[in-house]
């Protein structure tokens, strides 16, 4: 299975004349004057923009992306298998100095990186058949999110002006992604390493340069290095479950005041957060500083945690305890509790059935209210209730 995920870029704003929907051909004309306008050649931008077709393919996948309604538990048995595992820490001896060189030289963890790859692309055995111009264009046309993909059309641009891509023959991702890691085209252009020392950034077919660059990446958007991300711990049962999530932030002094203790190993002396994905009887975790980088790549928290999860089994941690979650909420269940925490006044963005950061906040607030534990996983007596 590939699960092909969205890498947040950091964008542009958008032109005056940045409009998205209408006809096609219009639009590709306004693209190529906007482009002119930051510096691209038009004989390029023309030729960039001759052959672009509209991709229903593409916004067929935007919109199919069912799979991150899945509960962590049922996500991440998804995603990690023996043979995942095997096959990362294969890969690991097989690329060891460039991992090494990854880790002196930009301080990420050679397992946080090992586990994108894996997720992104099965260490770069499935890295996607779109044709990536088309695909950018049409996401920018689409109206959904043109604050994202517009930039990348010009950067996609940049990178043909510099011969590093071929409008006609570059695929990736429906989602715009190039490579190995999966990398978007400003992405590339900030932080694209030829590692392998050939004179390309060849995202594709190098693993060092795909893994180089994608540690330049996590870097530049905020990685510390030499720190962990994540901890499995165990929790008691009398907590306060209000203290729970990423919105709150301590001292591990103050969690194990609270009871909150490592699985293995000793916790690390950094702020953290306590995350319950599935409340207070399921899998507990402590999100260190670098856990928010994580979001930077990818904005669903359960392909994050489940990435991060991933890099710790790498690592050596043991394979999580389940425990007995209570029964959740998903597909219209969830989307009937998002539309009543909608009509109560949350803001939980789109209907979606998806439980995303603003639907947990709120689950959370609902449950102090009505006197129910309150760690954000929804339930049928929360619904219920509501």
């Amino acid at each position: 299975m590939r699960i092909l995920a969205l890498t947040a870029a950091i964008l542009l704003p958008l032109a005056a004349h940045a409009e998205c929907g209408g006809s096609f051909n219009s639009f590709k004309n306004g693209l190529k004057s906007e482009a002119v306008a930051q510096g691209i050649s038009p004989a390029k931008a023309d030729a960039f923009l001759s052959g672009i077709r509209k991709d229903g393919s593409v916004l067929k996948a935007d919109r199919a992306q069912g799979v991150f309604q899945k509960p962590f538990i049922e996500f991440s048995r998804r995603l990690i298998s023996s043979n995942r595992i095997n096959s990362g820490r294969s890969n690991a001896k097989r690329f060891d100095r460039v991992f090494d060189n990854v880790e002196s030289t930009y301080g990420v963890n050679r397992n946080v990186l090992l586990a994108f790859w894996a997720f992104e692309t099965d260490y770069g055995a499935f890295q996607g058949d779109f044709n990536t111009a088309n695909a950018l264009v049409t996401l920018a046309h689409d109206c959904r999110r043109p604050e994202l993909f517009r930039p990348q059309v010009f950067a996609a641009m940049t990178l043909y002006e510099r011969g590093q891509f071929d409008p006609a023959r570059t695929t990736g991702a429906w989602a715009g992604e190039i490579g190995m890691v999966q990398m978007l085209p400003r992405d590339i252009l900030e932080n694209g390493v030829d590692a392998d020392g050939d004179g390309r950034v060849s995202l594709k077919t190098s693993a060092p340069d795909a893994l180089t660059s994608g540690g330049k990446m996590l870097q530049h958007l905020g990685w510390n290095a030499g720190q962990p991300w994540l901890q499995e711990v165990t929790v008691p049962n009398n907590m306060d479950w209000s203290k729970s999530g990423l919105g709150t932030t301590m001292s591990v002094g103050d969690w194990q005041a609270m009871g909150v203790r490592a699985r293995e190993g000793k916790l690390a002396n950094l702020p953290a957060s306590l995350i319950l994905p599935q409340g207070h009887k399921g899998p507990a975790f402590l999100a260190y500083p670098n856990f928010n980088v994580y979001f930077e790549w990818n904005q669903s928290f359960t392909y994050v945690l489940t990435a991060a999860y991933f890099a710790t089994r790498l690592q050596g941690a043991s394979a999580y305890d389940a425990g007995n979650p209570d029964q959740g909420l998903q597909g219209d269940s969830m989307k009937r509790l998002q539309s009543k925490l909608q009509k109560r006044g949350y803001n939980v963005g789109k209907i979606d059935g998806i439980l995303g950061a603003r639907t947990r906040d709120a689950v959370q607030a609902e449950q102090q209210r009505l006197g129910l534990p309150a760690d954000a996983w929804p339930t049928p007596t929360l619904l219920n209730n509501l």
